[in-house]
């Protein structure tokens, strides 16, 4: 059977064309070989079926990479690993302000801000060079489910009112200029039409091209603690509590991996994982 002629289904229930490329290219995003990528490829090929779910074929193709490298397999997994930080969402908007902070921001998560007519909690506001941003974070932690255009509409309202109240108060010492939608997974074409239109900056897993969030996280190696494969789902939600969502924030201090009663030899392997991710 050819590779084309198999219909495999999305996590939206949507039936679509396997895409060999489409696979290649998320196993060639995490640095693995081209022979290794190929013999993952080849293993996968031969065990599709049709009407197999992409959950399937990805879950394989991990197990395969996991089982040669461990920490590529983490950067497979990147995605699954988002909607782990669930099921919240607060720890999203704690990922998002560490990726904020990296790139030069001063953050902070859920503050209080005045608008013209009333209070609104902000997810993330960030400030840089004199000007203010703030952040609204729309999580979902399942599949199939994208960002539509209330989301835009509701917080560029929002981003109107907190604006038009902050930018005439004379006790503040920046100017509010941006307002950003970050979503885990996809905005609906409405969406992003609207948002682009008014102004909003749209942050999802695959927008804007080469900027996006995925793009993001792996150029600046910041990878939340949920992408490791050797820590237990347990040991994740106790890090996650305790705001730690960095594999980054783990290298320089082992107090939560000690504190969690890690064996030395397990912690070695832990931060040989986080180190290899961080630096790759």
């Amino acid at each position: 059977m050819g590779n084309t002629d198999v219909n495999i289904i999305k996590s939206s229930g949507e039936k679509v064309k396997f895409s060999l490329d489409k696979l290649r290219n998320s196993l060639q995003r995490t640095g693995a070989s081209k022979n290794s990528v190929n013999k993952i490829l080849d293993v996968v090929r031969d065990e599709l079926y049709q009407g197999i779910s992409t959950k399937e074929i990805y879950n394989r193709a991990f197990a395969l990479l996991k089982k040669e490298h461990g920490h590529f397999a983490s950067k497979y997994k990147l995605k699954k690993a988002i909607y782990e930080l669930g099921p919240t969402g607060y720890p999203f908007e704690n990922f998002i302000s560490a990726i904020l902070k990296y790139t030069g921001y001063e953050t902070s998560t859920g503050e209080i801000v005045q608008g013209d007519c009333v209070k609104h909690e902000i997810d993330v506001l960030a400030h840089k060079n004199n000007t203010t941003t703030i952040v609204e974070c729309k999580f979902h932690g399942e599949q199939g489910l994208k960002c539509n255009v209330k989301v835009p509409l509701y917080i560029n309202s929002r981003y109107i009112d907190v604006k038009s109240h902050w930018n005439k108060n004379k006790n503040k010492t920046t100017q509010l200029t941006a307002g950003w939608v970050v979503t885990n997974t996809r905005f609906t074409e409405d969406a992003l039409q609207f948002g682009t239109c008014v102004g909003l900056h749209l942050l999802s897993w695959d927008y804007p091209k080469n900027e996006a969030l995925k793009d993001k996280i792996d150029s600046l190696g910041l990878y939340p603690v949920t992408v490791s494969t050797l820590l237990t789902k347990r040991e994740k939600q106790f890090l996650l509590s305790r705001d730690v969502v960095l594999c980054r924030d783990l290298i320089n201090d082992v107090f939560f991996l000690d504190h969690l009663g890690i064996s030395e030899v397990r912690k070695v392997k832990i931060l040989k994982e986080i180190k290899a991710l961080c630096d790759n």
